[in-house]
Parts: C-alpha cells; structure tokens; sequence
C-alpha cells in the first residue's frame, strides 16, 4: 500500500522559514518523481516544486523561486522542501504528491500559517 505522510507544518511569522518532510511507503521510492502542491483557503492546487528519481532535475513555480528548495533522500524515502523567506501568501495546506502506475497518491497534508 502506498503511503505518504507529510509533517512540518505549523505556525510562522513572516520572513521565517520551516522545513517540510514527506516519507514514503509502499513503492520503490529512489525509482519515482515527487512533487509538492499547496492549496490555500478557498484556492484550488498549486504545484509548488518538482524532483525527479536522482535530484537531477528541479523546478519550481515562479513565486517560491529563490526561497523554496526541494530535495530528497533515497536512503530515508523522503522528500523535503525547505521553505525561507515566508509570506503571509505561503500560508496553504501542503501535500506531497506521488505519480505512479497512471494515479496519483496524496499525502494528508500539512498545515503552514505565515502570520504575524
């Protein structure tokens, strides 16, 4: 059974940063890409940050360019995205997103609040 959990999430005033973690199970994770989405209240999805199997290939939507950077761990099967500089615009549940075999598996989602 494939699993996403995601933790990391919480309460941060503006400018400050926290780190995202997804861990997973179930599937052969160094083989798949991960991705990061975010929905903010009354918003549909945003992708935020792609990477593929081997960390050769990142990108990014253009409004966490230069703050967002995603990595990974094939060793630990988890994905991170290190988020600095935050603004109150961040503030979203975010989930971690695995394409595989045709579907697409979601995490719970985490909760990050920029707020002062």
């Amino acid at each position: 059974e494939v699993q996403l959990v995601e933790s990391g999430g919480g309460l941060v005033q503006p400018g400050g940063s926290l780190t995202l973690s997804c861990t997973a199970s179930g599937f052969t994770f160094s083989g798949y890409a991960m991705s990061w989405v975010r929905q903010a209240p009354g918003k549909g999805l945003e992708w935020v940050s792609s990477i593929n199997s081997d960390s050769t290939s990142i990108r990014y939507t253009d409004s966490v360019k230069g703050r967002f950077t995603i990595s990974r761990d094939n060793v630990k099967n988890t994905v991170y995205l290190q988020m600095n500089s935050l603004k109150p615009e961040d503030t979203a549940v975010y989930y971690c997103n695995a394409p595989l075999y045709g579907l697409d598996y979601w995490g719970q989602g985490t909760q990050v609040t920029v707020s002062s």
